[in-house]
């Protein structure tokens, strides 16, 4: 075990919490980059990384050190990503696989603006998806392998103690999984390592500060005729009222009531949450830039459900918007503007 690790896993032996939070950072990108490999799925990636953190710190006592931090970590990564893959399969099984509408929800929308695609990065998609259709081919137990093997660059002991299986089963599960890649990709088998961009932002990024903000609209018919709804502070707001003709044409809602404002400024993978009317916290999360557009995940949730979950682009001049849940008269519809640069003026 590496000794800046073994010192942060005693200290937290120890009760300190705080030790906690550096390892976390430390291993969160590779955390999030193995679960949404074996997933395919963003948000369930974002779920099973959260769950493997809790889990390693309640764990921790019966950590003994004869293997690395990392491996043990990723170890019960695969643990509950295995076990989110089965419960998946069981609601697959019990409901079919047509998506359950939202019976709650009156009018749900994601304004995207529109990019330019130049060739080069049209091929390169189609690469992309062309090994992540090779890799989703493979057995459950191939997939680990290469996952943990090809991209996340572990050792065939690494990956023994990860999978808890024999050395051997590792080197024949791998030979059989580059076998089957390279009749699937022949000469895109190189590219491989592609996913790992995919996947995760770019550490870089992650030091890159972003600006962001958030309004709460009440989208109603007419205008609401409730004396308790709690209304944001008015002000002048000469960008939301050109929006207006916008939002009407999108949502087909005519009267708009601004509820809450927000606004923030933070690094790239940092969490903001806030308050929403209606008991709910709005969550967002900056993931990556792309010149001026800021790649971000937006979750509402009430209690335990979450009502909305999706993943958005926004920019200075280009807000996303979101169509939320029901409340009061009408429903909540969520601007999201964002500012890639923020010292720029």
């Amino acid at each position: 075990m590496k000794t800046d690790d073994a010192a942060l896993i005693e200290r937290c032996r120890a009760g300190d919490i705080t030790a906690f939070e550096p390892l976390v950072e430390k291993y969160r990108q590779r955390v999030w980059r193995l679960a949404y490999n074996v997933l395919r799925d963003r948000e369930e990636a974002w779920d099973v990384s959260q769950e493997a953190f809790v889990r390693a710190w309640q764990a921790l006592p019966n950590f003994r050190g004869q293997s690395a931090f990392y491996t043990w970590l990723f170890r019960i990564v695969m643990n509950v990503a295995a076990d989110r893959a089965r419960s998946r399969a069981a609601r697959g099984r019990a409901f079919g696989t047509e998506r359950i509408p939202e019976e709650d929800w009156d009018r749900v929308l994601v304004d995207q603006p529109a990019e330019a695609t130049p060739d080069a990065a049209a091929a390169g998609a189609q690469q992309r998806a062309r090994i992540e259709r090779a890799l989703a081919r493979l057995s459950d137990d191939h997939r680990r392998i290469v996952v943990l093997g090809d991209i996340e660059g572990l050792s065939y002991k690494e990956i023994a103690d990860v999978l808890e299986i024999p050395m051997g089963t590792v080197m024949s599960r791998l030979h059989n999984a580059r076998k089957r890649l390279k009749v699937a990709l022949g000469p895109l088998l190189a590219l491989l390592l592609a996913l790992v961009a995919v996947a995760a932002p770019l550490a870089a990024d992650a030091q890159q500060i972003v600006r962001f903000g958030a309004r709460v609209l009440l989208a109603t018919d007419t205008p609401p005729a409730s004396t308790s709804l709690r209304v944001a502070p008015p002000a002048p707001d000469e960008r939301l009222q050109a929006f207006l003709p916008r939002l009407r044409q999108l949502t087909g809602y005519p009267e708009y009531t601004s509820l809450e404002r927000y606004r923030a400024e933070v690094a790239i993978g940092s969490v903001q949450q806030w308050s929403v009317p209606g008991d709910r916290i709005l969550e967002v999360v900056p993931e990556r830039v792309s010149g001026d557009t800021v790649h971000m995940r937006v979750r509402l949730q009430r209690g335990a459900v979450n009502e909305v979950t999706t993943n958005i682009q926004a920019a200075r001049g280009n807000p996303a918007v979101i169509g939320g849940p029901r409340y009061a008269e009408g429903v909540l519809v969520i601007i999201v503007w964002a500012n890639a640069n923020p010292e720029r003026r």
